[in-house]
């Protein structure tokens, strides 16, 4: 096989690698922060839903009053919570920052070992197509990174997040 095809595909292959890093880096960054709102919005709801049904409960009239604000900012926390699904989206974002780390640990084997055992041009290049194929299927069924979780990714990456000890020896 010739060589400079041989490099090619590998290099095409290392290319949709990064592309995948950045892509898991990025959806890993938003589940955190979906997983944080709801946190955010979840505990405030319990403790003042807590507090609104005692206040409801006690004999003065001023508590009343305390009870009817708190039940308002509860019901207002419950609406933007239903409505954000942070959950949801924090579960979406995981998944498709682990699928993109897996076919880039695959990527990485094929770029490393695979390519190495000399096989025949087109077998390789096969290979390579199935590869744009899973990370095409990825990058349609995946939500939108959100800019500033893309930009946080890069940071991370450029300092070095996304590299393995082993490499830099």
């Amino acid at each position: 096989m010739e060589k400079d095809i041989e490099e090619k595909i590998v290099r095409e292959a290392e290319r949709i690698g990064e592309d995948c890093l950045f892509s898991a880096k990025g959806h890993f960054y938003a589940a955190q922060f979906w997983t944080d709102l709801h946190l955010w919005l979840g505990i405030p709801m319990a403790i003042l839903a807590a507090i609104s049904g005692g206040s409801a409960l006690s004999q003065f009239d001023y508590h009343n009053i305390v009870a009817g604000a708190l039940a308002l900012i509860v019901t207002a926390l419950a609406a933007v919570s239903t409505f954000l699904n942070p959950n949801e989206k924090s579960s979406i974002h995981g998944k498709a920052g682990n699928g993109y780390n897996i076919l880039r640990e695959q990527l990485r084997a094929f770029s490393e070992i695979d390519a190495s055992l000399h096989q025949d041009e087109e077998a390789l290049l096969r290979r390579l197509n199935e590869f744009r194929g899973q990370k095409k299927e990825l990058d349609q069924n995946s939500p939108q990174i959100p800019h500033w979780a893309y930009k946080r990714a890069k940071r991370g990456i450029e300092a070095g997040e996304g590299n393995y000890k082993i490499d830099n020896t």
